[in-house]
């Protein structure tokens, strides 16, 4: 998960709206079908659905009153512990 492409989604999602996030999430879910993507193609396709739920979860956090720099480093810590743990 790269934190500047999660920022930026997630000021997107507040200008715009989640469901715009949501359908390019099922779009790149569905193009995981194709048999002819290489791996490295995969890889990027699985970055990029991680960084937009990555998103979907600090907006949520900031809805629910989080300030979104706060919002990003509770996120973050998330991630990170659940590596250490893995």
């Amino acid at each position: 998960m790269k934190l500047p492409i999660i920022k930026h989604l997630v000021e997107f999602i507040e200008q715009n709206d989640q469901d715009y996030v949501l359908e390019a999430i099922e779009t790149l879910e569905s193009l995981t079908d194709v048999l002819s993507l290489k791996d490295e193609e995969l890889d990027v396709i699985g970055e990029l659905i991680s960084n937009m739920y990555g998103a979907i979860e600090v907006d949520k956090l900031v809805k629910g009153g989080m300030e979104r720099k706060e919002a990003l480093n509770t996120f973050m810590k998330r991630v990170l512990d659940a590596i250490d743990k893995a």
